[in-house]
């Protein structure tokens, strides 16, 4: 099911999958991408809990100029509570990923659990924000000016994603698809305000998160494999998950493990298991 919800901040497009008495769990997209993509988690998860993905500021059906992690967060926490939904376990990948380190930083109270997927607590350096910004920003401009499909088939040919060759074809085309449906205008302003050049470093913060919290990162996927380790060693109650045979979208290069090892995450046996984690608490 998707619904528009309006908020103070403008209109969300939340899709939502299943029902039950655990707690919810809302899963963030990464860039390109939209709420539509986490349906076999879902769908897989949707027995025992709810599951809702919104579309992202500049994605999809979302229509809300928040183009700051902060105004990010703040529209998501608003639009959830609209639907009845004040805490929740959190998921996010990559653009997701820095989205929900922010926002489980930020609104403390609404995040139980926390599920970080490929992604960083941003630069640490002024002058590397400033050098990315301004990257972004020209990146920007091209997509503006050339439109979304040159701007998908440069996109798609990083290295950074260079594993999903090894995807099935359907499973490529419906990757493709759902990028070739943003708009352009709208990415392009999610590119310049919640790119990894425009978010504060959240480094310093991480001691700062309560909840329990998965890092989680490909194995073939060297950059954040190490920031999932450095992220991990600094969160009081975090347990690093590299799932093999992975690049930088393990939820879908390796499905049926990022779902056994996220399921299991959700269902602890009790809270002092859940933080066992190198025996910190």
């Amino acid at each position: 099911m998707t619904r528009a919800v309006d908020t103070s901040r403008g209109r969300v497009a939340l899709h939502r999958w299943g029902e039950g008495g655990a707690e919810p769990l809302v899963c963030l997209h990464g860039f390109t991408g939209r709420g539509e993509s986490w349906r076999p988690l879902g769908l897989a998860l949707g027995g025992r809990r709810a599951v809702l993905a919104p579309d992202l500021p500049g994605h999809g059906g979302t229509r809300a100029a928040a183009f700051t992690t902060e105004s990010a967060s703040a529209l998501l926490v608003e639009a959830l509570a609209r639907v009845g939904v004040e805490r929740f376990s959190l998921l996010g990948y990559s653009l997701g990923g820095r989205l929900a380190l922010s926002l489980a930083l930020d609104h403390p109270r609404s995040v139980g659990r926390l599920v970080v997927e490929s992604a960083s607590p941003g630069l640490a350096s002024a002058e590397q924000r400033a050098e990315r910004r301004g990257a972004d920003a020209a990146l920007a401009d091209r997509l503006e000016r050339e439109g979304v499909a040159a701007f998908v088939a440069r996109w798609e040919a990083q290295p950074l994603f260079a594993t999903l060759a090894r995807l099935p074809e359907g499973a490529r085309r419906a990757l493709r698809a759902q990028r070739l449906a943003q708009d352009a205008a709208a990415l392009a302003a999610a590119l310049r305000g919640l790119g990894t050049g425009a978010q504060p470093w959240l480094g310093d913060r991480l001691h700062e998160l309560a909840p329990p919290a998965l890092i989680v990162a490909g194995a073939e996927d060297g950059k954040f494999r190490d920031w999932a380790a450095w992220m991990q060693a600094r969160i009081p109650c975090a347990e690093l998950a590299i799932v093999e045979g992975a690049g930088h979208v393990p939820h879908l290069e390796q499905p049926e493990a990022f779902l056994r090892r996220v399921g299991a995450f959700l269902e602890p046996s009790n809270e002092e298991e859940s933080c066992r984690f190198d025996g910190r608490r």
